[in-house]
């Protein structure tokens, strides 16, 4: 069977502007240039997954339903723009919880890994946080720590004190798709 390549992004921070818990579908806003560079890595057919934690549920912020809604308005945007998002894996857990799909856990691209044919050789996670980073070597593959979102505070603040670094610091996902696109070679 053949295999192709794979970004796993996060959601907020990443894709769309981090608000803190994004508890109305009028907060959401994508994030310039979030479209032109997901279609320059779907063009070269690498397939695009977005993983994410996302408690304000469990913890009564809001319904699972918006989870659902904002996820289905971003894929709705995204389309809009000639972007094909493959599928949201969602860990909705609390923190509390110790489930094995909260990031930096494995336990949602294992899902993914279970139901697509996906190089892991050449497959990325792009994210705000450096949880982000941690999954994607948890899971064997490298990791891009965006500067969006929470990102410059997480390298300024955080990253000094963790062995955990990431294969790339970008300053957004263009810079992030940039660098893929020339590590994979297309």
């Amino acid at each position: 069977m053949l295999k192709f390549p794979a970004v796993f992004l996060d959601r907020d921070g990443t894709i769309n502007e981090e608000v803190g818990y994004l508890n109305h579908l009028t907060r959401l806003r994508l994030i310039k240039g979030v479209g032109k560079a997901l279609r320059a890595l779907q063009e070269r057919d690498v397939k695009l997954f977005v993983v994410t934690n996302q408690s304000g549920p469990a913890r009564g912020y809001f319904p699972k339903e918006l989870v659902e809604k904002i996820n289905a308005e971003i894929k709705r945007r995204l389309r809009r723009q000639g972007v094909v998002i493959e599928e949201f894996f969602v860990c909705l857990h609390h923190p509390d919880e110790d489930c094995s799909c909260r990031k930096p856990k494995t336990g949602l691209l294992e899902q993914a890994f279970a139901k697509y044919p996906i190089d892991k050789n050449r497959a990325y996670v792009v994210g705000d946080r450096l949880i982000d980073v941690e999954l994607a070597k948890n899971a064997g593959l490298k990791g891009i720590l965006v500067l969006t979102g929470y990102g410059r505070g997480e390298m300024e603040y955080v990253l000094p004190y963790k062995s955990i670094k990431p294969d790339y610091i970008a300053e957004d996902l263009v810079d992030a798709v940039k660098f893929i696109l020339t590590d994979l070679g297309v």
